[in-house]
């Protein structure tokens, strides 16, 4: 059973900030991973990001927040993305990798930075 007593856990967490690079906005969203009894965090994470130039960008993001190094926790992680906006929707077949951490602040907050690639299709040989 997953509760605050268990090994196992389930949560829900709501975050906003920017993004910069290729896409540059701001984001907002709502994460419920689940905790394993190991410490890994199974992060189920969807909202939106609202580019510069107006765009909105639907987020679906998922894969492993590893219990270590402390401090700076490592994510690896695939992400889909979704817009009506004609200048984005190159993403709607895209699918995209991440790595990054999560940081613990001084002030007992954490951030979390993650680099995105897309992964490209490629024919496969016979």
């Amino acid at each position: 059973m997953a509760g605050p007593d268990s090994d196992e856990c389930k949560f829900f967490f709501l975050a906003q900030g920017r993004c910069e690079g290729r896409i540059s906005g701001r984001f907002r969203g709502a994460n419920h991973p689940n905790r394993r009894g190991d410490g890994t965090f199974l992060p189920d994470f969807q909202g939106v990001i609202e580019t510069d130039e107006g765009a909105e960008l639907l987020f679906d993001y998922r894969g492993y927040g590893r219990a270590y190094p402390v401090g700076r926790r490592q994510i690896v992680a695939t992400g889909t993305h979704l817009s009506e906006d004609e200048r984005y929707r190159w993403l709607n077949d895209s699918l995209s990798v991440g790595v990054g951490e999560v940081r613990s602040q001084p002030d007992e907050s954490t951030e979390l930075v993650v680099e995105w690639a897309e992964l490209v299709w490629e024919p496969v040989e016979e």
